[in-house]
């Protein structure tokens, strides 16, 4: 007789998780506007989930910031204003230099072969033209470079001002915003740029590394500031 073959079942992911994931990726991708009310009712329905595991989700989602309980409105989706959005540019950009400043004095190799994989996920994404995975795959580029510091302060503060950066991302990933910048010429200079950071960090090159980081999150606000501004 044969051996018997034992089938192991993969465990089914939490409501809760699925009630999250659902809702970030509408948050993210612009199904659930800026400052939209929440009903609860409604994101029962359409998700078909029950109402406790909407709750859950709802509470974690008001935890990261990305949703907003008001005492008459009740929950609403986070509003992009020009001042938050300042305040995101401002931020990334002093949490990322200080990245610089105790990374390059570390031992980076482990976070820098997993940057070069999440440049693979970016290039799979723009050749599948899969805007919200190239906007996870990019987030997960710079959350790789955060984690090069090796200090959790640092990476807990990149990463809240990368979530905040996702709905942003994913307009100007998902949006002609420049008429003389066309969309393929934007995505191979970002290939192009993350390769150049990966390259000046392994090489610790710390002055070109700061002057590229400063350039890529410029372009980025740029971006941001015609698209908020036509």
């Amino acid at each position: 007789m044969k051996p018997s073959v034992k089938i192991q079942k993969i465990p089914k992911q939490p409501l809760a998780v699925t009630a999250y994931e659902t809702i970030v990726k509408k948050i993210i991708c612009l199904e659930y506007q800026p400052s939209q009310h929440l009903e609860e009712n409604q994101l029962v329905e359409e998700l078909g989930i029950g109402r406790t595991p909407i709750r859950e989700a709802l509470v974690r989602l008001q935890g990261e910031k990305m949703v907003e309980s008001h005492p008459n409105k009740g929950v609403i989706v986070r509003p992009i204003t020009l001042q938050n959005t300042k305040a995101m540019f401002e931020s990334m950009h002093i949490f990322e230099f200080g990245v610089v400043d105790v990374a390059i004095n570390k031992d980076c190799s482990i976070f820098i072969k997993k940057m070069k994989q999440s440049n693979e996920a970016v290039k799979k994404a723009i050749l599948s033209n899969k805007v919200f995975r190239l906007v996870e795959a990019n987030h997960e580029f710079h959350m790789n470079f955060a984690k090069c510091s090796q200090n959790e302060f640092l990476i807990r503060a990149v990463n809240d001002a990368r979530k905040e950066a996702k709905r942003l991302s994913y307009l100007s990933y998902g949006n002609i915003i420049d008429p003389e910048r066309p969309l393929e010429i934007h995505y191979k200079s970002v290939v192009q740029e993350h390769d150049q950071i990966i390259d000046c960090l392994a090489n610790k090159d710390k002055p070109k590394l700061k002057q590229l980081l400063q350039d890529h999150i410029e372009t980025f606000r740029q971006r941001i500031i015609i698209f908020m501004t036509s």
